[in-house]
């Protein structure tokens, strides 16, 4: 099993309008960890300014130990996942996950073995040339976590991947990321506005609120009568 690796960003500061926002946190190697908070809170710019597609005012981001600050998205250690799945309309199913391994499609043998491979593991076997619009919710998620797959990075970032999915089928995919976590051992972050979410899969909470990470920690301590009053208001409780 491959492993994850670790993330810290240290005093990073970042402005979204008139909205400041600092984060201080760190998570270890192989953990998953729910992010949650009011929407506005910046849930997804955390995961964004990880990725690379938005760069911090100050502080410093680091994977695995290595600071990771400066570099362009595609050089880091990282895939994404989003609500909308981030296919391309005019391409099959095997050549959105092959994209993972080759921007411009570009696949040896192994590569398209890989693809094979990862399409079966995510149960679309069969399915390589149908197009994004044929395909069920679900199955276009299915087709961006295979492309995980292929990309072969120690850490996963998911915005609220399964947020349009019906109650039956988030739960299948939520137990797939757990399959896939249990093989390949990334670190995963996941945005979700849903505690039962959080419960089924996170070993940890990352809670914010107005831009600022205000606690983390391991999910049983969160959802029990000791956790932050804040995050117990949060969910209602």
């Amino acid at each position: 099993m491959r492993s994850g690796a670790a993330i810290g960003l240290e005093s990073v500061t970042f402005s979204y309008g008139e909205t400041p926002m600092r984060f201080d946190f760190a998570l270890p190697a192989s953990s998953i960890a729910a992010v949650m908070g009011p929407s506005g809170s910046g849930k997804s710019t955390l995961l964004n300014l990880i990725a690379g597609f938005e760069k911090p005012a100050s502080g410093r981001i680091r994977i695995g130990g290595e600071d990771v600050t400066e570099l362009a998205p595609a050089r880091r250690p990282v895939s994404m996942v989003f609500q909308e799945n981030n296919l391309f309309a005019h391409l099959d199913v095997f050549s959105n996950v092959g994209l993972g391994r080759s921007p411009s499609l570009a696949l040896s043998g192994d590569d398209r073995a890989d693809v094979t491979e990862a399409l079966a593991r995510v149960g679309l076997e069969g399915k390589e040339r149908r197009l994004p619009r044929e395909l069920s919710g679900g199955e276009r998620q299915r087709v961006a976590l295979a492309r995980v797959l292929v990309r072969k990075r120690p850490v996963l970032l998911l915005d609220e991947p399964f947020a349009s999915l019906g109650p039956a089928l988030r739960q299948e995919m939520l137990d797939l990321l757990r399959e896939l976590h249990a093989e390949q051992g990334m670190t995963v972050l996941m945005v979700t506005h849903h505690p039962e979410d959080a419960r089924a899969i996170a070993g940890k909470v990352v809670f914010l609120e107005d831009g600022t990470v205000t606690a983390v920690g391991d999910t049983p301590a969160f959802f029990s009568d000791a956790g932050p009053k804040s995050f117990r208001r949060y969910i209602g409780r």
